[in-house]
């Protein structure tokens, strides 16, 4: 198959979508709660329409997923996931770290990618079977081969149930035993740092498809690993994900994996 149109799509419309973010970082934010803390943003539904007109423009026939509006589908076998602002938080803040994340799925499985980091502005991609990118230079996982010399990265969900104190432990003994774990608030930008080298691994509890859908691209592509976090299969419907440079997966694995089977008694 040749993904080339599904990606020149994707990097189309993450570079519309990151121009409207980048124009109203200065402006002051709307803001609506979907939670206590779940913030949307007049951007978030700027962001998302663009990259829906473009994709439809370009492909009527493919079924969308997006953060915002939900699921439509069609007949198609090729599904686009979008998150038209990861790291809503960070944006109405003035955080800087946020982004756009785009991904075509064939028969349920990424084959195309692209993560726009804000407001850095540095665009990450992937195809299946022909790597990943930022900035149109090849990426790689990093080489660390021991946990202890390993820096890692994680996130938070927004309820604060058994998960969110399951991972402030994992958070803790992560801490203890490597040189350190840093929480930025976008999880796919957090998995395109796995895919380019700048941290060896990731976890995280409370996931939605958008959040993970093109960053687990990035780090396949990039020679990584991404299993759940009991070390399973992990698919994008999955709301728990483990990624790392693959080097340093099983000594993950061997904190995760007894803390998820906690929670399943």
């Amino acid at each position: 198959m040749d993904y080339n149109s599904l990606l020149s799509c994707a990097v189309d419309a993450a570079n519309a979508s990151g121009k409207h973010i980048l124009d109203a970082l200065d402006q002051p934010r709307m803001v609506a709660h979907k939670g206590r803390t779940d913030l949307v943003t007049e951007t978030d539904t700027l962001s998302e329409r663009t990259i829906i007109e473009h994709i439809t423009d370009v492909f009527p026939s493919h079924s969308i997923l997006a953060e915002e509006s939900g699921q439509r589908d069609s007949d198609s076998d090729f599904l686009w996931v979008i998150d038209p602002l990861d790291g809503t938080t960070n944006f109405v803040h003035g955080y800087p770290s946020f982004g756009v994340s785009i991904a075509c799925l064939y028969e349920n499985n990424p084959v195309v990618g692209a993560v726009l980091e804000l407001p850095a502005n540095h665009l990450y991609t992937a195809a299946k079977g022909i790597g990943a990118y930022c900035d149109d230079k090849l990426i790689h996982v990093s080489d660390t081969v021991d946990l202890s010399q390993s820096l890692l990265v994680t996130g938070f969900g927004y309820e604060h149930e058994a998960k969110w104190h399951a991972n402030m432990d994992l958070f803790k003994a992560f801490t203890d035993c490597t040189q350190g774990v840093r929480r930025l608030g976008a999880a796919s930008i957090d998995l395109c740092h796995v895919a380019s080298g700048l941290v060896d691994g990731f976890w995280e509890f409370d996931l939605h498809p958008w959040d993970t859908a093109a960053g687990i691209l990035m780090v396949k592509e990039a020679g990584g690993t991404v299993t759940k976090m009991d070390g399973n299969d992990f698919s994008i419907h999955n709301q728990q994900i483990l990624a790392s440079n693959g080097s340093i997966h099983e000594a993950m694995l061997h904190f995760t994996s007894p803390m998820v089977a906690s929670l399943s008694r």
